[in-house]
C-alpha cells in the first residue's frame, strides 16, 4: 500500500482528494498547516506529497526547497490556485515534480497520481537491479545513488525532474528524444499539449550546465524531432 501525504487547508479539497486516494489502495495522512505538514514529511517515510502552494505556518513552496535541502526526494505534486506561468516555474523550480492548477478534473488529478507513483515503482526497480550508479560525460559527473551532479568539480543544484531528464539523456548519449518520449519517461503521462513542460525543464537545465547557451555543449536540439545528448563529449 502506498503512503500519502497530503497537505492543504481547504477542507473540501483535503477530503475529496483523499477519498480518491483511499480508492486507490493509498494510505492517506492529512495535514492542514504547512509547518506540521513539512514536520510530518520529515518524521516519516511517504510515496508521495501532494502539497498546496498557499498554506498557513509555511508555504509549499519554502516546504519543497526545505525538504530538498535536506535530501528528501519524495515525489510531490504542487497544487496551485494561482494560473500565472511564474508560479509553475517557481514550483517546479524548487523541486516539485509536477503541479496541477485548481480547480482541476478529478479524472487528470488521478492520472497524474498514478503516472508519478508509477515512475517511483521504475526507478525503486532499477535500483534493485544495481543500474549504473555513475556517469560521467567529459567535465559533467552524474551520481545517480546520491542524486548529485557536479561540473568541473562544482555542484550543481537541480530539481529532480530536471536530474531525471539528465540522467536519462547521458545514459543515451546521441539518441535524439521527441517531446512525447520525454514526457512519458520521466513524468509518466502523455496529455497533449503538455509539451512546453519538457521544453521549460530542458531550458533550465540548460542554464544550468551551459557554458555559452548560444552553443550548448551536453544538450543539443535535433532540429524537427526534438533533443539529445552530445555522443562526442
Amino acid at each position: 500500500m502506498k503512503r500519502v501525504l497530503v497537505i492543504e487547508d481547504d477542507p473540501d479539497i483535503i477530503e475529496l482528494i483523499s477519498l480518491h486516494l483511499t480508492d486507490l489502495n493509498c494510505a492517506v495522512e492529512k495535514q492542514m498547516n504547512g509547518l506540521e505538514g513539512f514536520n510530518a514529511a520529515q518524521a516519516s517515510s511517504f510515496d508521495l506529497i501532494i502539497l498546496d502552494l498557499m498554506l498557513p505556518g509555511m508555504d509549499g513552496i519554502a516546504i519543497c526547497q526545505k525538504l530538498r535541502a535536506l535530501d528528501n526526494f519524495t515525489p510531490i505534486l504542487m497544487l496551485t490556485a494561482k494560473a500565472e506561468e511564474f508560479d509553475k516555474v517557481l514550483g517546479l523550480e524548487s523541486g516539485a515534480d509536477d503541479y496541477l492548477t485548481k480547480p482541476f478534473g478529478i479524472r487528470e488529478f488521478i492520472a497524474r497520481v498514478k503516472a508519478i507513483l508509477r515512475r517511483q515503482e521504475i526507478h525503486q526497480g532499477q535500483s534493485e537491479e544495481k543500474q549504473v550508479s555513475e556517469i560521467k560525460r567529459g567535465n559533467l559527473y552524474i551520481n545517480r545513488n546520491n542524486r548529485k551532479v557536479t561540473l568541473e568539480g562544482n555542484r550543481v543544484e537541480l530539481t529532480p525532474k530536471e536530474f531525471d531528464l539528465l540522467c536519462l539523456m547521458a545514459e543515451n548519449p546521441g539518441r535524439s528524444f521527441d517531446r512525447d518520449q520525454l514526457l512519458s519517461s520521466v513524468w509518466g503521462y502523455e496529455f497533449n499539449g503538455y509539451e512546453h513542460t519538457v521544453n521549460s525543464h530542458i531550458n533550465r537545465l540548460r542554464s544550468k550546465i551551459e557554458g555559452d547557451l548560444s552553443k550548448p555543449q551536453y544538450i543539443l536540439t535535433t532540429w524537427g524531432v526534438g533533443y539529445r545528448f552530445n555522443d562526442e563529449i
